[in-house]
């Protein structure tokens, strides 16, 4: 008697990316993710088919893995801003760091309550910011910096690098002088990195 692949891989250790089923046959549940109608395991852990219920999980190994998921908070750096979007290295979940590589990507339209025409009056290459998951559509986090407590931690003058002091409003370089824009936290430079 031969065993059905998904028979097969219950209570095996997957890896991330390794196919579990299609969803024609199982609802994906944690620890899964679907592209172009097939689930696959988004952690290292065991899979568990729920054939009763018809759901396929992921159980991670360690327990302790973080890893952003919608509604929490996260730190990360901006790498590369352009007029409508900014990608971000996220290092840290809630208070936690975090040792793997994880992306995001916060849109010009989550970013503040009032209109803004270009994320360069947002956050630049290199600024720390804090900002909360929204969404994990397609395997990449969408961040959202809208609350006073969300936007830039740490600020770098992009003409010399040092960070920027903000004083009533204003960020402003102590090296250079330089004046620029952002969307701060309303803790600006207190948290420790």
């Amino acid at each position: 008697m031969s065993l059905k692949q998904p028979e097969q891989k219950n209570g095996h250790i997957v890896l991330p990316g390794e196919r579990l089923g299609v969803i024609e046959e199982f609802i994906p549940d944690s620890g899964t993710y679907v592209k172009d109608s097939v689930i696959y395991s988004r952690i290292v852990g065991h899979a568990l088919m729920d054939l009763l219920n018809k759901r396929v999980s992921v159980y991670p190994l360690v327990n302790s893995a973080v890893t952003p998921k919608v509604g929490t908070t996260i730190l990360g750096q901006v790498g590369n801003a352009q007029s409508d979007n900014a990608l971000v290295r996220i290092f840290k979940v809630g208070n936690k760091k975090i040792s793997g590589v994880f992306g995001g990507i916060l849109h010009i339209s989550d970013v503040s309550d009032r209109y803004i025409t270009s994320m360069s009056e947002v956050c630049k290459s290199g600024d720390i910011i804090r900002a909360k998951v929204i969404s994990e559509k397609n395997q990449v986090y969408h961040l959202a910096t809208q609350d006073k407590n969300l936007g830039v931690l740490y600020a770098f003058c992009s003409r010399c690098s040092t960070i920027v002091n903000l004083d009533h409003y204003e960020m402003r370089c102590p090296k250079c002088g330089n004046i620029e824009k952002r969307k701060t936290t309303i803790d600006y430079g207190a948290e420790p990195l």
